[in-house]
Parts: structure tokens; C-alpha cells; sequence
């Protein structure tokens, strides 16, 4: 009896086992429930969440030491502040360093590039310091006058850059990193987004450089960028910087911007070439591109319309006038996508003489200008 009970118990055991095993495979579930296993189980979920962040760590890991903090010294003044209850208060500035940007190794001999923006204060000293915490002294700034980008140059060997991708066939969606100094204090941060549009347009620049321009067809990001990120390296899944870290919406959250990285390796080029960027050709008006919607709305034509004349350009000295709308440049249209009149600008040089058709009061004028080299 106690042999044959302990054979029940046995058999009993084995097919509660086959049961189990059956109804995990989903091989009965799906025959006796009519149920199917979702495609994305627990298992796939989590090999590509360990899949993505090993792609995030392996990125960081390879590309941080090719990442430097960009740091400014200016010379020490007393301030005086004042405030309406306490009077005049002072205080000390400058005299010590401080974090303000980021950059990123181009070449094993000392070659960063960075924002021009980031450099722009004149007799200050700038160091760069690499994520082994070495410093270096910045001697030579060498700033593009088509973008806002610059190369310094420090007394290194043997360092580590970065690769530089390729920013011709990004697409929306694209997964992105981005390293840099955040907020100017902490260094080496690492934040991941997506690429959230391609081909935009933003003005840049400051009132206090004396001028503002519109940066075309730049890459917009949620990667979380912050004033202290701007140029750092914006990478790909393979680690390949495609953008350069620019600027960030103020009035709004997780909107960032990066200057294509093809752009940036045409100015390296020019530079490595000739050791200076090409001269840019200089028209001298703030301007903001209209789209075709914005035209339609507003009944008038598409082009660049004018915001401000600067005083003694080429603009000014050919009769251009504030709320004027350029149309056409060398008979070639002004269009907000792949034609704006920055884009259609850079194909000149200094010097060159160029025809413009104004609209301007109901009225189509033409008027001729004589293009100098951009300030600054």
C-alpha cells in the first residue's frame, strides 16, 4: 500500500510539474484561454533597458575624457550695488576662477572646440580643465565669424578626441547624449534626450556683443542642456559627437539646441588649412526670417524682414530701413527653410557686391550693397 500510494504521489507531482511548465511557455494558456504572450514580455523590456543604459555608460565612459570644463578668470573690482533700504553696498568681483562652459578635444595637440559665446570676454584669462582634473592655460582664441564657434589652443600632448560624426541624415527620434558642466558647476554631466526636431532656426547672440544673428537649421533636443553645457559635444548611440551644445529655451523646459557637427567641421577644416577661419561677409541688419505662414497671416511677402539697420554698415549705407522686408538677393529668393538670408549670405565673401529687392510700403525697391567682413 505504502508503494503504491508513494507512485500516485509521484505521478501527481510530474503532472502538476508538466502543467507548470506548459502555462509558463503560454503553450496551454493560449489553448485552453485563448490568450497570447505579449510581444513585449519582462524579459525583452529589460534587456533593452540594460541594452540602453550600457549604450549611455559605454558612451561616457569613452568620451568624457575627451570632454573639458571651459573656465574664466576676470580681473578683481570692487562693485557698488544699490539697494533701496540699505543704500550702497559693495562687493568684490572677479580675481577668482569660475566654471562657464564646456568644450571638446579636437586634435591630440591641444585643439578644443567650444562656443564662441563661451569665450567672448575680452582680457579675461580662460583655462580648461580635463576630467583628470589637469589645467591648462588657454593661449590663443581663435573665434568663427559664421558661427558661433571657437577653437582654443593649449600647450597639451598626447590627449584623447573625440569622433566626429556625421550630421547630414539625422532623424527625428535619434537618440542622443550630451556631456558637459551643468549649470557651470557640475562637471561631467551626463544627460540623454532625443533629437525632437532638425532644421530650426534661432536668433542668437547678445545686445551686449553689439549684435544678434539667426542660427539656421540647428538641431533641437530634450537632452537636458543648462547655460554651462554650451559647447559641449552632443553624441550618438555610437559615440560620435554630431552637434555642438548652444543654447537652451529660457521660458520653457527640456528644449535645447546644437549646431550640426558638419558645420563645425568645415570651420576645423578652414582653420587646420590656413590657421584662421574664413572671413564672413557682413550685411549688418538684425533680421528675422518669415515663414510662409507668417507671411499669409500678415499680408506680405516671404523674406527677411528687418528688425534693426546697424549704424554704418553696408545695409545702412545702401538705404535699407528698419520694417523693411528683403525679398530677393541676387535674384535669389528669401526663404525661412533652405534659403534664409543668412544661408544665402554665407556663399559670399567680402567684398562682393550684391543686388537686393526690397519690399517696403506696398512698394518693390531695388537697392545695391557692397558686403563687408563681419565684425568681431
Amino acid at each position: 500500500m505504502r508503494t503504491i500510494k508513494f507512485r500516485k504521489i509521484f505521478s501527481l507531482l510530474a503532472l502538476l510539474f508538466i502543467l507548470v511548465v506548459a502555462f509558463t511557455s503560454g503553450a496551454l494558456a493560449d489553448r485552453f484561454f485563448g490568450t497570447k504572450k505579449s510581444s513585449l514580455t519582462p524579459t525583452s523590456l529589460e534587456q533593452r533597458i540594460l541594452s540602453e543604459e550600457s549604450v549611455v555608460i559605454d558612451v561616457a565612459e569613452r568620451v568624457s575624457p575627451s570632454v573639458v570644463t571651459v573656465s574664466i578668470e576676470t580681473p578683481r573690482r570692487r562693485v557698488l550695488d544699490f539697494d533701496f533700504f540699505e543704500g550702497f553696498r559693495s562687493r568684490i568681483e572677479g580675481g577668482e576662477p569660475q566654471d562657464i562652459g564646456t568644450g571638446f578635444i579636437v586634435d591630440a595637440n591641444g585643439l578644443i572646440v567650444t562656443n564662441k559665446h563661451v569665450v567672448s570676454v575680452e582680457n579675461a584669462k580662460y583655462k580648461v580643465i580635463t576630467k583628470d582634473d589637469k589645467e591648462y592655460e588657454v593661449k590663443q582664441i581663435n573665434r568663427d565669424p559664421s558661427n558661433d564657434v571657437a577653437i582654443l589652443k593649449i600647450d597639451a600632448q598626447g590627449l584623447q578626441p573625440v569622433e566626429l560624426g556625421d550630421s547630414e541624415n539625422l532623424k527625428v527620434g535619434q537618440f542622443v547624449i550630451a556631456i558637459g558642466t551643468a549649470l557651470g558647476e557640475f562637471r561631467h554631466t551626463v544627460t540623454t534626450g532625443v533629437i525632437s526636431g532638425l532644421g530650426r532656426g534661432i536668433i542668437a547672440g547678445s545686445v551686449f556683443e553689439g549684435y544678434v544673428e539667426r542660427l539656421d537649421d540647428v538641431i533641437q533636443t530634450d537632452a537636458a542642456i543648462n547655460p554651462g553645457n554650451s559647447g559641449g559635444p552632443l553624441l550618438n548611440s555610437a559615440g560620435q559627437v554630431i552637434g555642438i551644445n548652444v543654447a537652451v529655451a529660457q521660458a520653457a523646459e527640456n528644449i535645447g539646441f546644437a549646431i550640426p557637427i558638419n558645420v563645425v567641421k568645415e570651420g576645423l577644416r578652414q582653420f587646420k588649412a590656413t590657421g584662421s577661419f574664413a572671413a564672413r561677409a557682413y550685411l549688418g541688419v538684425r533680421q528675422y526670417t518669415m515663414t510662409q505662414r507668417d507671411a499669409v497671416l500678415n499680408n506680405l511677402p516671404q523674406g527677411a524682414y528687418i528688425t534693426e539697420v546697424l549704424p554704418g554698415s553696408p545695409a545702412d549705407k545702401a538705404g535699407l530701413k528698419e520694417d523693411d522686408i528683403i525679398i530677393k538677393v541676387d535674384g535669389e529668393e528669401v526663404k525661412s527653410v533652405g534659403g534664409g538670408l543668412v544661408e544665402i549670405l554665407s556663399k559670399k565673401k567680402p567684398g562682393d557686391r550684391v543686388s537686393l529687392e526690397v519690399w517696403r510700403d506696398g512698394e518693390t525697391l531695388s537697392f545695391s550693397a557692397t558686403l563687408s567682413e563681419f565684425p568681431g
